[in-house]
């Protein structure tokens, strides 16, 4: 049985604990789940023979000592899902960000209806997935060139009439040394999983991310 790591705290806005009972009942079906508001579980020995961590937090802070053990955990194998506030996470943990593949910036606009435009149709996490929309903040992020981008957003004029235009990841999956990484940046309130594509997103980037090459 695959064995998963849901780690939830950070910012009270983001309904942390709620949203780790949700990722454990919802996407981890079949796991062996532990479930921890406790950071030092990264400082661990074994924890990179997890199949899968899953930080469910937004700002917060790591020590260096659990900054090293997430990173090298998911360089020896493990793997990393991340969602939303994920992005805004750790924000003085580069290091953090370098492993995700991208960094919150802003929301313009605060809740907005957008498209999300799936560009890889024969991934297999999103392959027979069609566009749809979703009513959330639309993240305005900073991202790694390298990451393998599976869905996207472009965003309008209003509020911000300079970024009209820009098209920006919204999903992506990327290679950290022998682990895998899936991040998508759906998931500022629950009901935002109850989108078939949205939650088939999450849950195909789960199976992949846990699966070890």
């Amino acid at each position: 049985m695959p064995n998963a790591l849901i780690l939830y705290g950070g910012w009270p806005g983001h309904q942390p604990e709620r949203f780790a009972a949700l990722v454990k009942d919802r996407l981890l079906d079949g796991f062996d789940v532990e479930v921890t508001p406790d950071l030092a579980v990264l400082e661990s020995a074994g924890l990179n023979q997890r199949d899968l961590i899953l930080p469910v937090w937004t700002q917060g802070e790591l020590t260096w000592r659990q900054q090293q053990g997430v990173l090298r955990a998911i360089e020896e194998g493990a793997g990393l899902v991340g969602f939303h506030g994920t992005a805004d996470a750790f924000r003085s943990n580069p290091g953090f960000h370098f492993l995700l593949g991208g960094s919150f910036a802003a929301h313009p606009g605060d809740i907005v209806e957008y498209t999300v435009h799936i560009t890889s149709s024969s991934d297999p996490i999103t392959s027979g997935l069609s566009d749809f929309q979703v009513r959330s903040e639309q993240y305005y992020m900073l991202v790694a060139p390298d990451n393998h981008v599976l869905a996207t957003t472009t965003f309008s004029a209003q509020p911000c009439s300079w970024i009209a235009g820009t098209v920006m990841p919204v999903a992506w999956k990327r290679r950290w040394g022998h682990g895998r990484v899936f991040y998508s940046a759906i998931g500022h309130a629950p009901e935002e999983w109850d989108i078939p594509q949205a939650h088939a997103l999450m849950q195909r980037g789960v199976t992949w991310a846990s699966s070890r090459p």
